[in-house]
């Protein structure tokens, strides 16, 4: 994981958004105007695109996932309330924001961003480099926990 700084000009910001998210697994991009005022200044976290020892491909998406989830209101109540903030934890909320940044818990939201930088945190504690999109993984880790359990 690493962070990216990049001072472009305007008209090509979308150009270097694009090439930037085929390039890398990345996050959310925060574009603010240029210290000379002429120029953008884009931020993004983002991560290689390794090819993947596991096949990605037959990963569940975010509604098979979770199509066992718990409620969001008692799962955020579970989060709140659990000292123990072990792997379990990390992964559940990784998951309910993932959820939310998705718009799978109607009346709860979460940034994209949030949500990945928690999948971020979520594969570090893991300490797996997979090289795939991190909410991906989360999704993976959650499906395998929900059956395993």
């Amino acid at each position: 994981m690493f962070e990216i700084r990049i001072i472009c000009e305007p008209a090509d910001s979308d150009h270097v958004v694009a090439a930037l998210d085929g390039a890398f697994n990345a996050g959310t991009v925060t574009v603010y105007p240029g210290e000379d005022g002429e120029r953008n200044r884009l931020y993004l976290r983002a991560d290689h695109k390794h090819t993947p020892e596991r096949d990605v491909t037959d990963w569940p998406n975010a509604i098979e996932a979770y199509a066992t989830a718990p409620e969001p209101g008692g799962e955020l109540e579970w989060l709140r309330t659990t000292e123990d903030r072990g792997a379990e934890w990390w992964l559940r909320r990784a998951a309910l924001t993932d959820r939310m940044a998705q718009g799978l818990t109607p009346g709860y939201t979460a940034s994209t961003a949030n949500a990945f930088d928690l999948a971020c945190q979520l594969m570090a504690l893991d300490g797996d480099v997979v090289g795939c999109n991190p909410r991906a993984y989360v999704r993976q880790q959650y499906a395998l926990w929900v059956t395993n359990r």
